[in-house]
């Protein structure tokens, strides 16, 4: 063992012999201690590796060395000690591996060789699933890039091309991983980037004709957009005797005479006495910058991603003008949407609008909503009320450490061709349904789940020990995104499906549709979708506060058979503790392999708790921060609202007093079917099984909040 004493001959050498001595003392800085030495250190190590000052000065005296000798040959000796063990384990570990390796090696040899007792073929792997999911996918991106040039060739040509076969989607077999049965219930039928795109999964595809609009056409439209956008900054920026205060709720109310005399409407159309004026101002502070929030609001997959609860459909129908050098500004678009409340009794609201953005100021951004109607034939489907939107949109001002202001406005004109259902009466006419108070109360919401996506720490409390990095927190959200979407998509079905009415009892309505699910992201099959709406005399926040407490799920889950339940990890989206994302493990011996992932989200407007089973495989994919594309995904959950009727309507839903009334709660179960064609019925036995399972889950929430039948 060797010491460096640092001895010298300090200041008294000479200049001239300067070189010798330092040459001297390199050459004496080290020396080797004595086997006696040696002996007695390794003695007193193995009693005591760490001795204190006491031990270090008689060991000086009894070995004649220097007590920093003795403290620097301890400190050697430990990190000796510390690389022995070291170089143990990473041989222990070397060798485990190396059999682990070894015994995998012979396992995927030994499968290779085995015979399926059923099909006498080979044996379906693990991943064989997850490779039909993305041929799936990439068979739907080319299919979409097929129509793009189709329709971009027969723009220029004049005519559809014709000579290009159809495009076949892929037919997979069923997958029965949500099966009833797996869930205890038998039937006779039943079995970041910061901002990014929609995927087609959640976002259903729309066909619309090719537009041929002309420079004429696009001139007034740009005259429209600009008069809409300078209505649309006073209305942000005046406040009373145009705007005043409700002494209600506290909201702001438009006085439509004060409106009609500063702003002169050609239109005499708003002058009907059937058509409904629904205006509606708030404002608040979002996390997010002002720019994200701009290329947002212009990018029609982003914005109908950033708000599924209330954008059911929306494109970007034509570019009418580009923005300045680059930017968004001075961006002129013709867009269409449709607008949801998460009920199947309230039908959308569908919308074809001028979106005009234009930078204020440095750091201030307005965008303007003003309805322009289409003529040509085959545009508008139809619809229970027509909506007009007169000039509406935001103001968004650049604040401190990436937050913005924002001030919304909502201001339309509804012409309603049918009657509203009694439960949502109230809420529609308050204006609440699709005001801006629920614009705003979502985006804050929304922000603040983005900002919690971009956090890379951990909490070990928050995460249960069980995700292991920040990539799996990225992963488990984004995949638990995806649910909420598909989850918000299947109350207002695509592609023609329509809501029946499948059970009309005293105290609510069953309505079922049956369409075939073929997106990646979704179990590929027939899939049945029940929903059902009822009135609660219990606030929004105590329903929600209910239906999300794991601790509470058995006492209305009828599948879960009465088993309680655990929460095995937990991911914080945003300052209210209710909006959050959880894995669920339900303590049912014949699912052991089956998890449930849930996500609950709340803001001023409403809230939502939506679940779906998803098998332990999947949940380790996620968690690892793998792709999450092709898990598959089939929904349930509560939608809940308040009911409009309470003296103040306005507020948080996180404080019970801040509203009266009751709430509205919607069921909504979506059932995997085996057995049945995409063109069937559904059969008696899957409607009574239907009408069970809705009918057993609401009387066992009322029973549990203490509701009377009636």
């Amino acid at each position: 063992m060797e010491y460096g004493t640092g001895t010298g001959t300090g200041g008294a050498a000479s200049s001239s012999g300067g070189d010798a001595s330092d040459a001297h003392r390199k050459k004496k800085r080290f020396h080797r201690h004595t086997a006696h030495q040696i002996q007695s250190l390794e003695a007193v190590f193995k009693e005591c590796p760490h001795p204190d000052e006491k031990t270090r000065l008689q060991l000086s005296r009894d070995l004649g060395l220097a007590p920093r000798q003795i403290k620097f040959w301890f400190q050697n000796r430990r990190t000796q000690l510390k690389g022995q063990h070291e170089r143990a384990d990473n041989s222990a570990l070397r060798s485990e591996n190396d059999r682990i390796r070894c015994e995998n090696i012979a396992m995927r040899e030994a499968i290779k060789n085995v015979i399926c007792p059923s099909c006498g073929g080979p044996p379906v792997t693990e991943d064989s699933y997850f490779d039909e999911q993305k041929l799936r996918m990439e068979n739907l991106q080319l299919k979409e890039e097929l129509d793009k040039i189709s329709s971009i060739a027969a723009k220029y040509m004049g005519r559809p091309i014709s000579q290009l076969p159809p495009v076949q989607p892929v037919h997979l077999s069923s997958l029965n991983l949500m099966s009833m049965s797996n869930f205890g219930l038998t039937g006779p039928s039943l079995d970041l980037d910061l901002l990014p795109g929609c995927s087609a999964s959640t976002i259903p595809s729309l066909t619309f004709p090719t537009l041929n609009i002309s420079d004429m056409d696009k001139s007034l439209m740009a005259d429209i957009a600009g008069n809409a956008m300078e209505e649309l900054i006073r209305l942000l920026q005046t406040n009373e005797p145009l705007w005043t205060k409700s002494p209600t709720d506290g909201r702001d109310v438009l006085n439509i005479d004060s409106y009609d005399q500063m702003f002169l409407k050609a239109n005499s159309s708003l002058k009907n006495p059937n058509v409904r004026i629904e205006a509606s101002r708030d404002s608040g502070v979002v996390i997010m910058n002002g720019l994200a929030l701009v290329d947002m609001f212009m990018d029609a997959n982003k914005w109908a991603e950033f708000f599924p609860t209330i954008v059911s459909k929306a494109r970007t129908l034509e570019v009418i003008s580009c923005g300045i050098m680059g930017s968004r500004s001075s961006t002129l678009q013709l867009m269409y949407e449709e607008q949801q409340v998460l009920s199947p009794l309230v039908p959308t609201r569908q919308l074809y609008f001028l979106r005009f953005c234009q930078q204020i100021e440095p750091g201030s951004w307005a965008i303007v909503d003003v309805s322009y109607d289409i003529t040509q034939e085959n545009l508008y489907s139809p619809s229970s009320c027509k909506v007009h939107k007169l000039p509406s949109g935001c103001l968004i001002q650049d604040m401190p450490n990436g937050y913005s202001k924002v001030t919304w406005l909502e201001h339309v004109g509804v012409e309603e061709k049918g009657s509203i259902h009694r439960l949502y009466r109230d809420l529609i006419h308050s204006g609440v349904a699709f005001g801006a108070e629920r614009w705003l109360g979502s985006l804050q919401r929304l922000c603040e789940r983005y900002a919690c996506l971009m956090v890379s720490s951990n909490s070990s409390r928050e995460l249960g020990g069980v995700i292991p990095s920040p990539e799996g927190k990225k992963s488990m959200m984004k995949v638990a995104q995806r649910m909420v979407s598909s989850f918000c998509a299947s109350i207002n079905p695509s592609n023609g499906h329509q809501w029946d009415n499948i059970s009309t009892l005293d105290e609510f309505e069953v309505r079922a549709t049956l369409q075939k699910c073929t997106d990646p992201g979704q179990p590929n099959g027939v899939v049945i979708s029940a929903a059902s709406t009822i009135w609660l005399p219990v606030a929004p926040q105590h329903v929600f506060n209910f239906l999300r407490d794991e601790r509470t799920r058995p006492q209305w889950d009828v599948l879960s058979n009465q088993n309680p339940v655990q929460e095995v990890a937990h991911i914080a989206n945003g300052s209210h503790p209710g909006n959050s994302i959880s894995v669920l493990r339900a303590y049912n011996t014949s699912q052991n392999n089956m998890l449930i992932l849930q996500e609950s989200c709340i803001d001023s407007s409403g809230s939502l708790v939506v679940y779906s089973p998803v098998d332990l495989q999947s949940i380790n994919i996620a968690m690892s921060g793998e792709d999450t594309t092709y898990i598959p995904l089939l929904p349930s959950g509560f939608t809940i609202s308040p009911d409009g009727r309470g003296a103040t309507n306005h507020g948080t839903m996180g404080d019970d007093n801040s509203r009266g009334g009751g709430s509205l709660v919607t069921v909504v179960f979506q059932i995997l079917v085996s057995s049945l064609s995409s063109s069937a019925k559904m059969s008696p036995e899957s409607v009574n099984t239907v009408n069970n399972l809705i009918g057993n889950t609401i009387h066992q929430i009322k029973a549990a909040l203490n509701c009377s039948t009636s």
